[in-house]
């Protein structure tokens, strides 16, 4: 989901410690989700656990009814790289599975992502989910004052690329604030353009979406759910972060 905005929308403290609460509820609802994320469960179910645990926490699930879709979280499982739709679905030994959720507490949005590993999965598959994850930071790190949107992109395509993986190109971060997708898009490959210069006040997702196989992927008939063209899995790690002038603040997890 591309924004057609350009103007990037700064946020002073202030603003950044109200997203701060709000990437605090979303890190416990992804804590608790975890929790429940094992065989058995249907995807529904965990939804249902996740609106439930924002609503609880006065939140409001960004996700539900944005653009139409119709959950509070994204699950994605296998070779579905983003965008699930949560159903009647189980979840079985041996799946990776990954969570996508937003929140907006008092007017401001937090987004972040999680990939969880299900009983015993090949170790190409661990190394996959490990991988992204290190991906997901080395982006993050290149997040400072002076840097390039571009700077992140390169971090998290030589990890992945490095270590045999494909990068899905099609699907990128997002500024984050008063709305889920703000300006500017964060590619996770070298797009070869710089892009907007990093500033103090910039909230922005980082999100790489790595693949086992190919970086190639398609979009299944419900209009939302993407899978991988190999059918080989896909693990996807999010983070909201703030640029400061004393380096990155992930927003989304959970820490002082």
């Amino acid at each position: 989901m591309r924004s057609l905005v350009e103007k990037v929308h700064y946020k002073d403290e202030h603003e950044i410690e109200l997203m701060k609460k709000s990437g605090d509820v979303l890190s416990a609802c992804h804590d608790m989700l975890a929790q429940h994320c094992k065989p058995g469960i249907t995807t529904k179910e965990l939804d249902k656990l996740a609106e439930d645990f924002i609503r609880s926490h006065g939140g409001v699930p960004t996700f539900l009814g944005y653009g139409g879709f119709p959950g509070s979280t994204c699950i994605s499982i296998n070779e579905e790289v983003v965008h699930g739709i949560p159903g009647p679905k189980v979840i079985k030994e041996g799946d990776i599975v990954s969570i996508d959720c937003g929140v907006t507490l008092k007017g401001w949005v937090s987004d972040s992502a999680r990939t969880h590993i299900v009983g015993e999965v090949p170790e190409e598959v661990r190394r996959l989910v490990d991988v992204t994850k290190e991906c997901l930071f080395l982006g993050i790190a290149q997040a400072v004052p002076g840097n390039f949107i571009r700077d992140i992109g390169v971090a998290v395509q030589k990890h992945a690329e490095d270590n045999g993986f494909g990068v899905v190109k099609v699907l990128v971060g997002h500024g984050v604030g008063r709305k889920m997708h703000e300006p500017p898009q964060v590619p996770n490959y070298d797009c070869g353009l710089k892009g907007h210069i990093l500033k103090e006040g910039m909230v922005i997702a980082i999100e790489p979406m790595i693949n086992l196989g190919t970086w190639r992927v398609r979009q299944l008939n419900d209009g939302w759910t993407y899978i991988t063209e190999d059918k080989k899995p896909s693990a996807h790690f999010e983070h909201t972060v703030a640029i400061t002038k004393k380096g990155p603040k992930i927003l989304t997890n959970g820490l002082d």
